[in-house]
């Protein structure tokens, strides 16, 4: 098979990285693509959004659309129509995401239990943006002090919601019409500080298994969670193919949902790839059958540029990345250039660095020890992922 994989980022990195494992794969292209993706691609220098003439040209027997906004502008839509195949929902299926009015409709029509809306703006609670926002339009709001700051910086329209209580995870289902079947749990590590400090960002790092949630206990969650939301977008006439992301938190009155996305998470999909033992290439062709996961762990570390996440960073030589290849770790480029022959910076979130081990405390170790390897200007991480 022939696949072009849309996309940047490290997401995008471990997707080509499973695919090329593939004894299916015959060629492999990515747009644009990244230094990381292109050990093992063929990258082309075109958007995520102006994929269509290129994938025309390439004729390529599927394309893996890895980022949410082109899924949401209709990217999927335009590729069918050129027919070609596509792992990615349609623009309908796509507000899932794109729209959080849209989602509590859903959900609510289909009896999914998530975040109750707020009518005032009153702590504690949750201010989300409607729309898209890079997994960074959310305020956690306490104090009024902090409900002020979040509406303060907040652009319309935005949600008020209630402030649920609990441990959070993710839950990835595959999904083709009907059909579904899920990933293990995993967990991202949202803030960009030790201990659930700071502001919220796309995700400083994860892990799979979850010492709380049994891998087992993802087809529980698939039952009562994606397959009623699936069944509903179907009846609205907008049949989700693609993957289905639930983020979730284990509250005292049950699970209940914080948000569906309509793509593999970033960075959850740089832990959950490496557990995957089925072939990934018929998953993503929409031939479901049952996953084989790994018992081993895995955790990924996130490595940050300096101001990340108030702004990213570019241009800044980046070492190490070989020697801690060398120590058995994935290194997946989320953020990266090559100037001069020379790896820089080019993102906020720039390197993922990905460990498996027979236990979480070994994973956790080697990938630490991996990421210690790594250096450039400014360079952070949490020093907690995974810690209990």
């Amino acid at each position: 098979m022939k696949v072009l994989v849309v996309g940047s980022g490290g997401r995008e990195h471990a997707l080509a990285w499973a695919i090329s494992r593939s004894p299916l794969l015959t060629e492999l292209h990515a747009a644009p693509g990244n230094p990381g993706i292109a050990a093992l691609a063929h990258c082309h220098p075109v958007r995520a959004n102006d994929v269509g003439p290129l994938a025309a040209e390439l004729r390529p027997d599927l394309v893996v659309v890895g980022p949410e906004a082109p899924l949401v502008a209709g990217l999927a839509d335009e590729l069918r129509q050129r027919g070609i195949a596509v792992f990615g929902p349609s623009a309908a299926a796509a507000r899932i995401e794109g729209s959080k009015t849209f989602a509590k409709d859903v959900m609510d029509a289909a009896g999914v239990p998530n975040a109750r809306t707020l009518a005032v703006a009153r702590p504690p609670c949750v201010v989300k943006l409607d729309g898209l926002a890079a997994g960074k339009g959310v305020w956690v709001c306490h104090t009024q002090e902090e409900l002020d700051a979040a509406l303060s910086e907040a652009r319309e329209p935005f949600h008020l919601e209630e402030l649920l209580e609990g441990p959070e995870l993710s839950v990835f289902a595959l999904a083709a019409g009907d059909e579904a079947v899920a990933f293990p749990p995993a967990r991202d590590y949202k803030r960009i500080g030790d201990g659930d400090t700071g502001p919220n960002t796309g995700g400083m790092g994860t892990v799979s298994p979850l010492p709380d949630v049994a891998d087992e206990e993802s087809q529980a969650i698939l039952e009562t969670v994606h397959r009623p939301v699936l069944r509903e977008l179907a009846r609205r006439g907008a049949p989700f193919h693609g993957l289905l992301y639930a983020g979730l938190m284990r509250t005292d009155d049950g699970m209940r949902v914080i948000e569906f996305n309509c793509r593999f998470g970033d960075p959850e999909t740089q832990s959950l790839l490496p557990r995957l033992e089925s072939d990934v290439l018929p998953l993503l062709a929409g031939e479901l059958s049952e996953l084989e996961i790994s018992p081993r762990a895995a955790v990924t570390v996130v490595l940050a540029g300096g101001d990340y996440p108030a702004q990213g960073d570019s241009g800044t030589p980046i070492d190490g990345v070989e020697e801690a290849e060398a120590t058995g770790a994935l290194v997946f480029h989320a953020g990266t250039a090559l100037h001069d022959g020379r790896l820089v910076t080019n993102g906020g979130r720039i390197l993922n660095v990905t460990a498996t081990g027979d236990t979480v405390a070994d994973a956790r170790a080697a990938a630490y020890d991996a990421a210690a390897h790594i250096h450039f200007a400014g360079v952070h991480y949490r020093k907690d992922i995974a810690n209990g």
